[in-house]
């Protein structure tokens, strides 16, 4: 290796650590790792920039304050973003948001549906009319789900975040995580089967 090499990055858990003891600088580095993709997910969640800085902010301070109580049988990483989806929860509990979605983000629907393939692959005049109103039914579609099928489908099917991680920030097991998924998309589906339908 040349001397020139980066030196490695500090370990998630010595990090940790040094936080523990009053080291902001140290808890500073964690911010930085994990703030866009804390940001990412709780934008999904509230479809307002604004919202999702303010609870990304929060639930890093809130992280910081209970660190002494974080035992490390998860990674930090799961920690604070189960902090932040459950702060967000709370929040929108309190606000009513709308959800915003895009069809990349709902991959399900076109695996499945070959009228909706059709709908998103073919060049018509009235694609982009077509694809506004989907995207407005997919949001609407959303809103109609539970709070914890609406909290999978984000995570996993916006944010890619994999089941064992998921099953962590929710406080559940693997195959419930999986069955709340599938339900979800079945439900979603069915929100919009009047839409894609052939006519």
């Amino acid at each position: 290796m040349s001397e020139s090499a980066a030196p490695a990055a500090p370990l998630e858990g010595d990090l940790v650590q040094k936080a523990r003891h009053g080291d902001l600088s140290a808890y500073d580095e964690l911010v930085k790792r994990y703030q866009q993709r804390i940001y990412a997910t709780l934008y999904h969640m509230t479809a307002n920039h604004e919202d999702a800085n303010d609870l990304a902010q929060e639930s890093f301070i809130k992280a910081y304050q209970a660190l002494k109580s974080f035992k490390g049988g998860s990674s930090f990483y799961t920690w604070i973003y189960r902090i932040a989806v459950n702060k967000t929860i709370n929040f929108l509990k309190q606000r009513k948001h709308k959800y915003h979605l895009s069809l990349n983000d709902l991959d399900f629907n076109a695996e499945h549906d070959p009228d909706l393939v059709a709908l998103v692959s073919d060049k018509t005049p009235l694609r982009d009319a077509g694809l506004a109103e989907l995207q407005k039914k997919l949001n609407e579609a959303l809103l109609k789900l539970s709070e914890p099928h609406r909290m999978v489908v984000v995570l996993h099917d916006v944010q890619g975040v994999p089941h064992e991680e998921i099953a962590e920030i929710m406080g559940c097991n693997i195959g419930t995580v999986r069955s709340r998924l599938f339900y979800a998309r079945q439900e979603m589906q069915g929100h919009l089967a009047e839409y894609i339908k052939p006519t």
